[in-house]
């Protein structure tokens, strides 16, 4: 069973003494060791730390250290004998968890020993597992030689995997706690006395840590009436605590609630950091939170390494809790009582919503609805009621929300992106809302609805499972029912999807094992066949893909790191221009990145011309005042001249590159996209098969429908993707969009719906009859002229008849049993048949023959 433990450092797994004393690793004896071995085999199998088993050299003999004389044993052992000793601190161990879905599943940590009876792990590294604290088990598996040692530390420690090789973004970042923490401590009006800021510098020293750095605390941001820190100033505390720390981190971004005016948003959520100072905004999920290339840490990773990552998640780790404990944040029933006002605003959105679903339901009794392209009238009205019940639940959770305090814990939750969302909230305080059960409202259980408790044939929402109660106010017998009939699906969803989706992940690593990358940078599989020439068509990792967009470097962070830590020296480039920096950097590049990469060089060049035209202008301010234009700025002495070139200097070092910023940041880009380059012998196969195979258990199983709208039922999730992987013939929903030539013209738009629409006999016919003479019985059809001209059908009476001597009906029509009459009358005669008589062949005729397709798909 695993437990959290947010003080252990993001690599390391706290083991059990218990099951410390029981896992070993053989350790050979030589000089250097044999002092500390003696002293493990003394202790024997039940002290930790000791040995369990002795294998002697000579003989290969292997004893048992709970039995015999253990001081013997200690004073004859020799240099090369194997001590089979104690899992102890520090030593490399695998940590898994099932179902291992992707090679992060399993990843190496260092041994902690710790007492108690679980293993502990702190929480970051909880979203790679897909692991949570309710009784999870996971498995612990030491290697057993040195070799296999190295190799799980450096290409499967936790360290190594901060990012899913699927996309690039970082998987192991903070979560939860460590989300709402940063987030109200970043909050403007978030102020600490001296005591408090010690407190937090104490919770960022390691204790453990070989050798202990001094911290430099910032210097406090209100002096007087008393010494006060702000929350953004506890950033580089987390960032970079130390006194002479090489890391200045530079990032610009929008946060999760941006609203908007950069700097100035409202709501606080445009981030600036420079050079490690938090300037402005708050932190949320897309500054700390998995699965953002914003994130904080990830740009740690790429411009400073792992370490430097790895340490600054542990001190949020550390400093998070501590602000969350002493502030407190909890949640109480008070956070979930609607106000007076709420409830008015709910009662009057119920009463319109019912009003609207009653006059939808009188419409279709008295035959005004109109159905919807594809539909029936009863589907459209279901249609319908849907959208407008679902638009009750929308509002009544924008109401709800509306009527929040900053201060409702769960709202904060919802804003910062931790856990949970605004529709939880308002299924809380406001209204639960409509029921579905696979996209539809509760069907028929019983004749005629869905449960005895209502009348028969009723189709108003409270019928069809509409809970207008909140969780709070608490839901009525029926509605429970509903509610549970959703939930069971829901249940039942998750039961299938695991199996379907086990076994196509499957099919799929086992078609794709053996594909890997060579070192003529081909894929090939185990027999040599070329797959692709160059892997992904630019040989590129996609794990080090650093921009958003998936190019592999975002240059504008790195030409804004650049410019905040390379300086601007006006003296050597004042008269520099835009000319020769293009000149320069063009060099630059070409001797940097060479011929080979096309398209990474066109986008570096492109960027920075862009950037150049840009600052153009700036060089091209004026040196003098107006009244010396002619002179050299440095043969005047007028104070206006000074001033003018010391603004175009001032202008030209806040906006323009330097000679030494372009090289840097050429050099930069390109030392980036030569690691980024794939390496040989990836596994490029299963990876790929287990970055398809992984998202597709979190999808959803059956089909979502678009409310009533038919055309719009298209296949989705898991069965879509299933059908996709099979390289099915006949796709479930084919949908095929056609643009018209001319878009303008009505008459060309309702030709082609002709030709395209299915349109059935029934819908054309004026009357069907069967018709009984003392000689002879037939059908008799008139077709409609009036609406086949109307709907600009091209059809024609043989063209008809065709139609249904093609078409599968119970009874067979052949050509020659059709007469046509006049234009627009037909008549079909029965067919001679041995298994049924003629009036049973009229009978099936005549109710069949209207569903027969005259024109259309």
């Amino acid at each position: 069973v695993i437990s959290p433990d947010p003080n252990l450092r993001i690599d390391q797994v706290g083991v059990p003494v218990h099951v410390a004393k029981i896992l070993t690793f053989p350790e050979i004896v030589n000089a250097a060791n044999i002092e500390r071995m003696r002293k493990l085999i003394l202790n024997g199998d039940d002290i930790h730390p000791g040995a369990n088993h002795i294998v002697e050299r000579a003989t290969g003999n292997k004893r048992f250290l709970k039995y015999g004389n253990r001081e013997i044993t200690a004073a004859q052992l020799k240099v090369g004998d194997i001590i089979e000793r104690h899992l102890d601190d520090n030593d490399i161990v695998l940590f898994n968890r099932q179902p291992s879905l992707h090679k992060i599943s399993i990843m190496s940590h260092r041994a902690k020993v710790v007492p108690g009876r679980t293993f502990r792990f702190n929480e970051c590294a909880c979203t790679p597992y897909n692991a949570d604290f309710d009784g999870d088990e996971m498995n612990l598996h030491v290697p057993q030689t040195y070799e296999a040692r190295a190799e799980a530390s450096l290409l499967m420690g936790v360290k190594s995997n901060l990012i899913t090789p699927r996309s690039g973004e970082p998987l192991i970042a903070a979560i939860q706690d460590f989300i709402t923490g940063s987030y109200l401590l970043t909050h403007k009006d978030s102020f600490f006395p001296r005591s408090e800021m010690h407190r937090f510098a104490a919770a960022v020293i390691d204790s453990n840590s070989k050798k202990q750095q001094r911290i430099r605390v910032p210097p406090p941001a209100i002096l007087k009436p008393v010494e006060l820190w702000t929350g953004k100033q506890l950033v580089e505390l987390i960032i970079r605590p130390d006194v002479n720390s090489k890391i200045n981190l530079n990032l610009t971004t929008k946060n999760k609630s941006y609203t908007g005016n950069e700097e100035f948003c409202v709501k606080d959520s445009y981030v600036i950091i420079r050079n490690s100072v938090l300037i402005c905004g708050v932190l949320d999920k897309a500054l700390l939170g998995s699965g953002s290339k914003t994130n904080i840490f990830y740009i740690l990773l790429r411009d400073f390494g792992e370490d430097a990552a790895a340490d600054a998640m542990w001190r949020l780790g550390r400093v998070a809790p501590v602000f969350l404990s002493n502030r407190g944040f909890s949640i109480g029933i008070g956070d979930v009582r609607p106000s007076q006002a709420l409830l008015k605003e709910k009662t009057e959105l119920l009463s319109n919503g019912y009003k609207v679903c009653d006059d939808y339901i009188e419409s279709l009794k008295e035959g005004r609805l109109k159905a919807q392209p594809g539909c029936t009238e009863y589907e459209t009205l279901e249609a319908l009621i849907l959208k407008e019940l679902s638009a009750i639940r929308d509002h009544a959770g924008q109401a709800c929300l509306r009527n929040l305090s900053r201060h409702n814990a769960p709202l904060t939750m919802a804003v910062c992106g931790s856990k949970g969302s605004f529709i939880n909230i308002s299924q809380m305080i406001a209204c639960v809302g409509q029921q579905a059960i696979s996209g539809h409202r509760p069907p028929d259980g019983f004749e005629d609805r869905s449960l005895p408790h209502f009348e028969r044939r009723q189709k108003t929402p409270a019928a069809k499972g509409f809970v207008e109660n909140s969780f709070y106010s608490g839901l009525t017998p029926t509605e429970f029912f509903f509610h549970t009939m959703g939930g069971r699906e829901g249940l039942v969803d998750t039961a299938v999807k695991t199996a379907e989706t086990g076994y196509m992940q499957r099919r799929l690593v086992k078609c794709l094992e053996d594909l890997c990358v060579n070192y003529d940078g081909t894929v090939r599989s185990s027999v040599g066949d070329v797959i692709e020439f160059t892997f992904g068509e630019d040989g590129l990792d996609p794990a080090l893909m650093e921009s958003k967009d998936g190019s592999v470097v975002d240059f504008k962070h790195i030409l804004e790191h650049i410019r905040n830590t390379v300086p601007h020296l006006i003296k050597e480039d004042a008269d520099i221009t835009s000319d020769e920096m293009q000149k320069i950097i063009t060099n630059a590049i070409n001797e940097k990145i060479g011929k080979a990469h096309a398209m990474f060089r066109e986008q570096l060049e492109s960027f920075i011309t862009e950037y150049l035209e840009k600052t153009n202008k700036y060089y091209k301010l004026p040196k003098n005042c107006i009244k010396h234009t002619e002179l050299l700025p440095s043969r005047t002495c007028c104070v206006d001249c000074k001033n003018q070139n010391f603004f175009r200097q001032t202008e030209i070092k806040s906006h323009c590159l330097s000679h030494a910023q372009a090289m840097a940041f050429v050099e930069l880009c390109s030392k980036k996209f030569r690691r980024a380059i794939c390496e040989p012998g990836t596994a490029v196969g299963a990876i790929a098969a287990t970055s398809i195979g992984e998202p597709s258990t979190q999808m959803t199983l059956k089909t979502f429908h678009f409310a009533g709208v038919a055309s719009m039922n298209i296949t989705q999730g898991v069965p879509r993707i299933k059908e996709i992987i099979n390289g099915v013939k006949l796709i479930s929903t084919p949908i095929i969009t056609a643009a018209l030539t001319n878009e303008k013209d009505e008459k060309l738009a309702r030709r082609v719906k002709a030709r395209i629409e299915k349109t059935t006999l029934g819908e054309i016919c004026d009357y069907i009859e069967e018709v009984y003479l003392p000689d002879d019985c037939f059908i008799l059809l008139k077709i409609n002229a009036k609406r086949v001209r109307l709907l600009q059908l091209e059809i024609t009476m043989s063209s008809i008849a065709q139609s249904i001597c093609t078409s599968k009906l119970p009874v067979p029509v052949k050509i020659s049993q059709i007469t046509i009459l006049g234009k627009t009358i037909m008549t079909i005669r029965p067919p001679e048949l041995a298994k049924c008589s003629k009036m049973m062949a009229i009978q099936y005729l005549k109710y069949n023959i209207g569903n027969v397709v005259v024109k259309g798909m």
